[in-house]
């Protein structure tokens, strides 16, 4: 009798074909493979542009733009006398960015914008990472532009770092640390805990 049963058990998994399955890994290999996407380089005179237009929008941010490697862009933002972020940009992409302290020191000894060491401030270290996530979430590949007047826009929401409570628990502090998230569509404070 298991005999009997094993064959029909064997009979019906011949009949179905499962996507990864040995017997299928020929056919997969033939299909055409995955074409790499390709960014779009845009003029370095319509990158400045941009950024002299969102430098502009917002009063109470300045934007410092330098081109240390030749066509990279690099920006020191300063949003009022509460933190400074640096942007390392490709063309009109966001590569990475780096929040610091109003007052702490964002140069080498060599006088370049310090791309790789991060702040001396638990406070800053998480909106660092928070900065991250915001360019995790505004990709749209097709408009640059939208991309990254977006994430200025969230950017500038830190204005209030430390004068805004969470919008969940209502405190300043928790665990010695302001509400360092900014929700993405609706710009609002919350903590770390409070946000989930």
């Amino acid at each position: 009798q298991l005999q009997y049963h094993a064959g029909l058990a064997s009979g019906l998994l011949n009949q179905q074909s499962l996507k990864r399955s040995a017997n299928q890994m020929g056919v997969s290999a033939k299909r055409r493979p995955k074409a790499q996407p390709t960014t779009l380089v845009l003029p370095p005179q319509y990158v400045d542009d941009v950024i002299n237009r969102i430098d502009r929008m917002f009063p109470e941010m300045s934007i410092q733009l330098s081109r240390p490697n030749g066509t990279s862009a690099m920006l020191l933002v300063t949003l009022g006398k509460v933190l400074k972020v640096i942007v390392v940009m490709r063309s009109l992409f966001i590569d990475r960015t780096i929040v610091k302290g109003y007052s702490e020191n964002v140069y080498t000894e060599d006088g370049k914008l310090d791309i790789w060491s991060k702040s001396n401030y638990q406070v800053f270290q998480k909106v660092t990472d928070h900065a991250t996530t915001a360019l995790l979430h505004y990709q749209l590949p097709q408009m640059p532009d939208v991309v990254v007047r977006s994430f200025m826009t969230w950017l500038r929401s830190y204005i209030k770092l430390f004068q805004a409570p969470c919008q969940r628990c209502g405190k300043f502090l928790q665990d010695g640390l302001p509400p360092t998230w900014r929700d993405f569509r609706t710009l609002e404070a919350f903590h770390d805990t409070c946000r989930q």
